[in-house]
């Protein structure tokens, strides 16, 4: 089953709405919790910690599974739907740099 970025953030604004709903607009704590995770990314990175089978505790692709948590999750605080942010900057991104290639050219 695919994931896509809007369908991670309902999963989260629902999460929290059921487990932490006082959270759920804390983004002040979301940002500083990014801001630790980048600099755990960093480490992993650093001593070049990948994931090995199903084991990803301690790993580049963990933390930067943390650090998506937690990008997801200030957009949340914001309601603000990354897809479609991410679709527009795409697109001024292609104006900008004469970039041909658009993301609905790209098939799943």
């Amino acid at each position: 089953m695919s994931l896509s970025i809007r369908k991670v953030q309902k999963y989260l604004k629902e999460k929290y709405k059921r487990t932490k709903p006082d959270d759920m607009k804390n983004t002040q704590r979301y940002f500083l919790k990014l801001i630790e995770e980048v600099g755990e990314l960093a480490e992993v990175i650093r001593k070049d910690q990948r994931m090995t089978e199903n084991h990803i505790k301690g790993t580049v692709e963990e933390e930067l599974s943390d650090v998506l948590y937690y990008v997801l999750m200030i957009a949340n605080t914001y309601d603000i739907d990354l897809e479609d942010c991410f679709r527009l900057k795409e697109e001024l991104n292609c104006n900008r740099y004469g970039h041909t290639l658009k993301i609905d050219d790209i098939n799943e």
